[in-house]
């Protein structure tokens, strides 16, 4: 169904996670989220990114009144300029977002102004929502992020202190640029991944964050524990377990959204199963276990779903049977 109430910004969204919207207002999120699932998931983000970022101020001893009034400053006395082609809203300076102080930025803002990573200079935030697009943006120093659909991207506008940090929330695949005096630090959903200068990617849904080493090496760090990831390395965190043991991958499943290559080198079917589920919005089940670990060695790119799974049929000589509940590989 659409939407055609009131129109559903970051204050009004603020308002009702404090408990502070009129029961209209209310009822207006309550619809807006019920009626598509992008909104949904921009809902999803905005909450994780207040809750997170109330964790954040719950153990830093911090003046927020302070911290507001430094940071509305500076989003007052600065404009960011921003050429790129991907859709950029600078941060809101109303009252509710004053509520939030260091909060709603996002840990951008929580470790640049609570932390004190800035060096006293106006900075200004910029925000991207990819919506339901692949989205590019090169950053101030260089870096290329890719976003996937349904993400969002924080930044500052010029990175200024000791270290280049972001925050994310969703799916990016990283192109950085190199810098040994200033490292690249991205803030996700709890978990912390530092670098130098490499390429990687980040997915962070549901819960669960997976970070994939292409190029260099990555530091990925989750309350007490942290790890290195050499190229063709994955690591998963996960609510439950937290960070766990890294692994190998076998082929480039992970960034089609941006590459539009489902890459297989040796790649078992059933990851290349799951990655089809995610690329194609299909629904693939494999009906016989002894085929789940063949391993498969080839380049999909730009493919139809059908083209894809005549290549499976005829590499493992196995049925493809299309029914109403999806499509079963026997």
């Amino acid at each position: 169904m659409s939407y055609t109430g009131m129109p559903i910004d970051d204050d009004l969204l603020v308002k009702y996670l404090v408990g502070e919207a009129t029961p209209a207002e209310a009822e207006a999120i309550q619809n807006w989220i019920a009626a598509s699932p992008a909104n949904r998931q921009e809902y999803d983000n905005f909450k994780l990114i207040w809750d997170e970022s109330q964790h954040i101020a719950s153990t830093k001893n911090v003046d927020e009144d302070a911290a507001y009034l430094r940071l509305q400053k500076r989003l007052n006395n600065t404009t960011p300029s921003i050429a790129q082609p991907a859709q950029v809203r600078k941060m809101k300076t109303s009252w509710w977002v004053g509520i939030a102080a260091s909060l709603l930025l996002v840990c951008t803002v929580a470790w640049l102004t609570i932390s004190h990573y800035y060096d006293n200079k106006a900075i200004a935030f910029v925000k991207i929502d990819s919506e339901t697009q692949t989205r590019a943006q090169t950053l101030p120093d260089g870096s290329v992020v890719t976003l996937n659909s349904h993400s969002t991207l924080i930044y500052p506008e010029r990175f200024t202190g000791k270290i280049r940090p972001v925050t994310m929330l969703g799916e990016a695949f990283f192109k950085v640029t190199p810098d040994k005096t200033k490292p690249f630090i991205i803030k996700v959903n709890g978990v912390t991944v530092r670098v130098i200068g490499t390429s990687f990617n980040i997915k962070s849904r549901d819960g669960k964050t997976q970070v994939i080493v292409e190029t260099g090496i990555v530091n990925v760090s989750e309350k007490t524990k942290n790890i290195n990831l050499n190229p063709g390395e994955k690591v998963l965190v996960t609510k439950k377990d937290g960070l766990l043991a890294k692994e190998s991958i076998k082929g480039r499943l992970y960034n089609y959204y941006a590459t539009h290559e489902l890459v297989c080198d040796e790649t078992p079917l059933y990851e290349l199963v799951s990655s089809l589920n995610e690329v194609y919005g299909a629904h693939i089940v494999i009906g016989n276990k002894a085929i789940a670990n063949l391993p498969i060695t080839t380049v999909f790119k730009d493919q139809s779903l059908d083209q894809v799974l005549l290549v499976i049929s005829e590499t493992f000589k196995i049925k493809v049977e299309r029914g109403k509940k999806g499509i079963v590989l026997k």
